[in-house]
């Protein structure tokens, strides 16, 4: 088959929606398909990219990102004639300006031949995210009355394109290939403490400032049993740094800045808890994936719904980053218990399985109709 995935961003990001078309491309190309990228402006190589649309960069859901300016019709019809896809797998949500009009003439130049599904990626933070989206369903009902089938990335997920799009969508989650996290070694470590490691962008929602404080919280002979990874970037960095000298945390919370791509499953595989205390805004988690695949000794995330749809039920690995002492006391089950630790770890080693590209995709197929 010849596939093409549709997004608005461009494919040269390392956020959560190009990891998810990424992956899938990855596998089935090693299936033998034929698969491309359909996106506004972008530079990659590796991969075959159609760059059709240009970018200007707006913040939407706590994410920066970038969004198409209008694209002629005309270019994509042409373009369209000239690929002939078996498949479009459209990102959702889509702008009017790019991918919908990808989808409606794609339906123009081949009717029915060519086969449009759709996955739903987003869970709204805040109320202006909420009716921002609701309004963009509107506006796109006719655009999506043209698409053959959806999914969604999580049970969340499935709900709000339901309420806010009117789509009905099956759940199949994101994926990672867990060959490529297995094995991984952390780095050697000067010191006999339990490592707490994050790893994200230094944004609000992220929790990062949550972690500082739960930190802060722990009872001195607790907080002298751990150090504290921070691996990332972002505009909150100086202000977790005045917040981490605030508290006497320097000698307990270091900051690693950016970890590339190539090092994350090495930074995870280092840490004894692995937390992500994300407040909202999350319709999935791959980092909690990609740090289980890791094997990381625990992972524990914030109680937001799309994370929990990957945590599960046991409350010793989620908790309400908000409340400081919550967190605190949840950390501190967690350092003082090393069966527990022990237990959860072998319980999220076989969890993670369900991920694995290899199981997502054959999902994937199902909704493409081989």
């Amino acid at each position: 088959m010849k596939i093409a995935f549709v997004l608005d961003d461009s494919i040269d990001r390392p956020d959560g929606v190009q990891q998810y078309v990424l992956t899938l491309g990855a596998f089935l190309e090693r299936a033998g398909h034929d698969v491309h990228y359909v996106c506004s402006e972008a530079s990659r190589t590796d991969v075959t990219v159609h760059s059709l649309a240009r970018n200007v960069g707006v913040t939407f859901n706590g994410n920066d990102l970038r969004v198409p300016l209008p694209t002629s019709r005309r270019a994509l019809r042409d373009f369209l004639d000239e690929q002939r896809f078996d498949v479009i797998h459209v990102q959702i949500p889509h702008s009017p300006l790019f991918a919908s009009r990808v989808v409606d003439e794609a339906r123009s130049v081949q009717g029915r031949s060519v086969r449009i599904v759709g996955t739903f990626h987003i869970l709204p933070d805040g109320v202006v995210s909420e009716y921002g989206t609701r309004a963009l369903g509107l506006l796109q009902r006719r655009n999506l009355a043209r698409f053959d089938a959806f999914c969604a990335v999580s049970p969340p997920a499935v709900e709000f394109a339901r309420r806010a799009f009117g789509i009905e969508a099956r759940v199949i989650p994101c994926s990672i290939d867990t060959s490529v996290f297995a094995g991984a070694v952390g780095a050697p470590r000067d010191s006999d403490r339990l490592r707490i490691a994050f790893l994200g962008r230094l944004v609000e929602r992220k929790g990062a400032a949550e972690l500082v404080d739960a930190v802060a919280a722990l009872a001195p002979q607790v907080r002298d049993r751990i150090e504290v990874r921070l691996g990332g970037k972002g505009p909150m960095l100086e202000a977790l740094q005045a917040a981490v000298a605030r508290a006497g945390l320097g000698s307990v919370v270091h900051f690693d800045g950016f970890v590339a791509e190539e090092d994350k499953a090495a930074y995870y595989a280092g840490a004894d808890i692995a937390a992500f205390p994300a407040t909202g805004g999350e319709s999935f988690g791959i980092v909690l994936i990609e740090a289980m695949a890791s094997g990381a000794g625990v992972v524990l995330g914030g109680a937001n719904p799309g994370y929990l749809s990957v945590l599960g039920d046991r409350p010793e690995v989620s908790v309400d980053a908000r409340d400081t002492a919550a967190f605190a006391g949840a950390l501190t089950r967690l350092i003082e218990d090393d069966a527990l630790r022990t237990e959860l770890h072998g319980e999220q080693a076989q969890r993670v399985r369900q991920f694995d590209v290899e199981t997502v995709g054959a999902q994937i197929l199902d909704l493409y109709g081989v």
